[in-house]
């Protein structure tokens, strides 16, 4: 089997480089499509020494899309997007996705080696989304990586060292008001989702995955999605059984009462796992109904507060009303504490008061 010359790995299928060091010692480059004739036999077409023209001229006969300039960003982002995306989570894939869209409308056109420091800080500064620009910024950087190993450019990454945006962490808190007002106006199999997520303080996608199967030795077993990182959650304390084996053992019990056999924790009344849409329209249901009795009964504040809770702010709870932050970071999966400190622990110091 004939492989390929590793000086036309850069090129497209079938496009051949050749190079001729002339009697003055300059270096001639050509390019050749590798063809076939009508009778069948091989042919080297020229395509010239230019290589942007060449790889038009080599669309042309390869009857396919004409490739991007090598010089140019949208050539890195075309190869971003049809060589590393489709590796990515899929979470991880659609964020990355509207970034690049947004790095498109920017950049598309301009050469790779024009991109610096200071246009990068012109567009942090121009975007009104801040916090997205940092991802955006954080994405590009990883581009360029890709793009010094692909040999689209050997220059220094430009995002190295650039200041980010100021980002201030989400920090809302649902309180047992908040958490009892959207709790009551939800059905059985919210109400088990909601109660799953506190009492194990992983993220909605981890919760929705959780099954009998990942029940064992008196352990329930977490892959974390997101980062990979495993951990194996006590169902029992000494000889007790804990809160979170109490919730599982009463909601198997209602699952042979309904006849439901299916091995995902979480479901519906008829035994579907509940998918991530589901779970947000019961959500979104449960949280306007609680909003609305509130407002109904003459609290407009706390109507406001309730529309503000979001499923994704009960991993927060959880991390916030452990006492012992070392148990909470361990339990959320951080591999710092530091992270649940920051991000995590949405409530205050305990403190006595004056007297």
């Amino acid at each position: 089997m004939r492989h390929k010359k590793p000086a036309n790995r850069d090129l497209p299928p079938r496009m051949i480089r050749r190079t001729r060091k002339r009697k003055n010692g300059q270096i001639w480059v050509g390019y050749y499509y590798n063809g076939r004739d009508a009778e069948g036999n091989r042919v080297e077409i020229p395509l010239g020494g230019d290589l942007d023209e060449a790889k038009i001229e080599w669309a042309r006969l390869d009857r396919k899309a004409v490739p991007k300039p090598a010089h140019l960003m949208g050539r890195l982002f075309d190869d971003y997007e049809s060589k590393v995306i489709p590796t990515l989570k899929p979470g991880t894939r659609n964020d990355y996705l509207k970034g690049l869209k947004q790095l498109r409308n920017a950049f598309e056109s301009a050469p790779i080696e024009a991109i610096s420091p200071q246009v990068i800080a012109q567009y942090r500064d121009a975007r009104t989304a801040k916090v997205r620009a940092n991802r955006e910024i954080a994405l590009l950087s990883t581009m360029f990586t890709f793009a010094r190993e692909w040999g689209l450019t050997d220059k220094a990454n430009p995002c190295f060292g650039l200041r980010r945006n100021k980002e201030t962490p989400r920090d809302f808190y649902a309180g047992d008001i908040i958490w009892n007002a959207v709790y009551e106006q939800a059905g059985q199999d919210l109400r088990d989702a909601m109660d799953l997520a506190y009492l194990t303080g992983q993220r909605p996608a981890d919760v929705l995955k959780a099954s009998t199967t990942d029940l064992n030795h008196g352990f329930l077993m977490v892959g974390q999605g997101k980062t990979e990182k495993r951990l194996r959650i006590r169902l029992y304390d000494a000889d007790n059984e804990t809160d979170l084996c109490v919730f599982i053992n009463g909601l198997l019990d209602r699952r042979v009462q309904a006849g439901i056999k299916t091995s995902t924790l979480i479901t519906n009344h008829t035994g579907l796992r509940m998918s991530y849409n589901m779970l947000r329209n019961r959500w979104d249901e449960a949280r306007d109904q609680a909003a609305t009795k509130a407002a109904t009964e003459g609290d407009a504040e706390l109507a406001i507060t309730i529309r503000k809770f979001q499923f994704r702010d009960i991993r927060p709870k959880a991390g916030s009303e452990i006492e012992d932050i070392k148990h909470a970071s361990r339990l959320l999966g951080h591999s710092t504490e530091e992270m649940t400190k920051k991000v995590y622990r949405r409530v205050g110091e305990i403190v006595k008061p004056t007297k």
